[in-house]
C-alpha cells in the first residue's frame, strides 16, 4: 500500500458552484500509478467548501448557488461577524453546511466517480482568490 500527499492550487473563481474533477487530476499525475485506493481531498479555507453533484447541466450549479443564498443569505440583521463584507458570515455558513472534504474511489489511475457526478469547489466568496487544496491517496 502506497501513500501520496499533494498540495495544489486551484485559479481562481467567481462566486459559485464549478466542477474542479479536471483541474485536480491535471495536478495530480501520481493519480495515474493507483489501480485502486481512495483520494482524500481536504480545501484549507473556511469561507469555500467542496462538494460531489452533477457533473453535465450547468444549471444545476447555478440552482445550487441560488439556493444556498437563500439558506444564507447576505446582510441577515443577526450577523455580528460583519467586518470582512457581507459575503463572509454567509460563506462561513454555507462551507460549514457542505463541508471541507470529499473522498472519491480512485480505480484504474482516475477517480471513479458516477457517470454524471463531478468535484465541486463551492465558492461563496465574491472574491475568494487562489483556493488551497490537500489530495492525500492511499492504495496501489
Amino acid at each position: 500500500m502506497t501513500w501520496i500527499q499533494k498540495e495544489i492550487t486551484l485559479t481562481p473563481k467567481a462566486r459559485g458552484f464549478h466542477l474542479i474533477t479536471a483541474e485536480i487530476s491535471q495536478q495530480l499525475p501520481a493519480l495515474r500509478d493507483f489501480q485502486v485506493g481512495l483520494a482524500h481531498i481536504f480545501i484549507q479555507h473556511t469561507s469555500a467548501s467542496l462538494a460531489l453533484n452533477e457533473n453535465a447541466d450547468p444549471t444545476v450549479r447555478q440552482d445550487m448557488e441560488r439556493h444556498f443564498n437563500v439558506l444564507a443569505p447576505e446582510n441577515a440583521p443577526y450577523f455580528v461577524h460583519t467586518y470582512e463584507g457581507s459575503d463572509d458570515m454567509p460563506a462561513h455558513i454555507k462551507a460549514v453546511l457542505l463541508g471541507s472534504s470529499v473522498t472519491v474511489p480512485v480505480r484504474n489511475g482516475r477517480f471513479h466517480l458516477g457517470t454524471w457526478q463531478g468535484i465541486y469547489l463551492c465558492e461563496h466568496r465574491n472574491r475568494g482568490g487562489s483556493r488551497h487544496l490537500v489530495v492525500t491517496i492511499h492504495g496501489e
